[in-house]
């Protein structure tokens, strides 16, 4: 039987983003748009740059990278999959011993009431804690 992937694992997996050109409205996406499809590599290296103290939420994240990449959207499935694959990652590097500072701040994008955030292993109060933590 093959290991259950460690959301490090996840993380790390050797993927390639994607340029695709829906022909149907999906989510937000009108037909005929180019949709970016991000990586975990691509959502942490984004979330890493957010400074202290800062909130970016996923519309603007969304935005940004189809800016950056040369589209007219980013997918919303696979950003909210890959911001929790970076979440749990980085979760448990902090369960590993790395401390806040050398992990990448998820809470700066994740909302503490989010549907992404009750699906969390972790829960919400994490976020909530280190949010408080970067208003004070």
């Amino acid at each position: 039987m093959a290991k259950k992937k460690s959301w490090l694992d996840k993380l790390n997996a050797k993927k390639e983003p994607q340029l695709k050109r829906i022909e149907i409205d999906f989510a937000d996406i009108p037909a005929g748009s180019n949709m970016f499809i991000a990586t975990p590599q691509l959502i942490d290296k984004y979330v890493k740059e957010i400074g202290f103290g800062k909130r970016v939420n996923t519309k603007t994240l969304r935005k940004d990278l189809a800016l950056e990449h040369n589209a007219d959207y980013t997918c919303p499935v696979t950003t909210g999959i890959f911001l929790r694959i970076v979440a749990e990652a980085n979760y448990e590097k902090l369960q590993q011993g790395k401390s806040l500072e050398e992990i990448t701040p998820f809470w700066r994008v994740i909302e503490p009431n989010s549907t992404l955030a009750k699906k969390l292993t972790f829960g919400q109060e994490f976020l909530l804690q280190q949010i408080d933590n970067e208003s004070e």
